[in-house]
């Protein structure tokens, strides 16, 4: 286990809004979750993968972090498995299924997520989600603080939901993919692709945190928020994109703040025009 006081939090969060906890611990091993856990029983920890998906609301936070990332990314592959533990990012998994020629994460190579977080969150694009290969994964159960394993059909997998969001104190340690094999060249072509066409649509010259809002039934967010003029629209430091309506980007220094005020502007906004909510998909720290 690795420990450091007074990290900074900028780089480990995609917004990169600057923010500071007092200790943080990077785990290299399940057992490092466990005795971490152990020791410090009655400290409230926040566990921060990517940081990909989330909004860092404070600029301090006195509680202590779990950063789950490079120290605790290793994998395996077994034919068409991929065993790989949890902090991985979801983009090296994609190059990991590619030199093995796998298909199926294509998708996901211009995702930014960890694995850990994928699963959480069930995260896909173009039809295709990470539930679709997910065979099993390992994870600790914080009410007795053992390691258990859970199946795809226990997964409860929705869109952008799964057992993992709705039970929190379940944290994933470790996760098998089933892939099908594929042609090199045809997988490398459709990763490249699938780049471009995000790249020409989505804000990647400014910080952002993906697509803040989940789809609502019937109606597409980017869409209602461009109608209603807000393209550009800013509190503070944030921005609705001019690119892409649904997205926020941190153009100019913002907090924490900045991108939640700018969020229930957005929402108050919609709702009033479409009777619509809109309901956030990124986690709010």
């Amino acid at each position: 286990m690795i420990l450091k006081l007074n990290q900074d939090l900028t780089l480990y969060n995609n917004y990169r809004v600057k923010s500071v906890c007092k200790r943080a611990f990077f785990p290299q091993n399940e057992e490092d979750f466990i005795d971490l856990y152990k020791e410090n029983i009655n400290t409230k920890k926040i566990i921060l993968g990517g940081g990909y998906n989330v909004i860092l609301s404070k600029q301090t936070y006195n509680e202590d972090f779990l950063l789950i990332g490079e120290t605790f990314s290793k994998y395996n592959v077994v034919d068409n498995i991929i065993e790989a533990q949890a902090g991985i990012e979801m983009k090296k998994m994609s190059e990991i299924a590619l030199a093995h020629n796998l298909s199926g994460l294509e998708v996901f190579y211009d995702i930014p997520s960890s694995l850990g977080g994928a699963i959480v969150m069930n995260a896909g694009a173009s039809g295709s989600e990470i539930k679709d290969h997910f065979l099993k994964a390992r994870y600790l159960d914080l009410d007795d603080l053992k390691i258990k394993e859970i199946s795809k059909e226990e997964a409860s997998f929705e869109y952008r939901n799964s057992f993992f969001q709705k039970n929190t104190n379940k944290i994933v340690l470790k996760v098998w993919l089933k892939l099908a094999a594929g042609d090199p060249v045809l997988i490398k072509s459709k990763m490249d692709e699938i780049k471009t066409s995000r790249w020409a649509k989505q804000p990647k010259d400014y910080p952002n945190a993906g697509s803040v809002f989940k789809r609502p039934d019937g109606f597409y967010v980017g869409t209602m928020i461009e109608e209603l003029g807000l393209k550009g629209f800013s509190v503070g430091g944030a921005q609705v994109s001019r690119k892409h309506a649904g997205f926020i980007i941190n153009y100019n220094n913002a907090t924490g703040d900045d991108i939640l005020n700018l969020i229930e502007e957005i929402q108050n906004r919609v709702y009033k025009a479409y009777n619509v909510n809109l309901e956030v998909e990124q986690r709010i720290i």
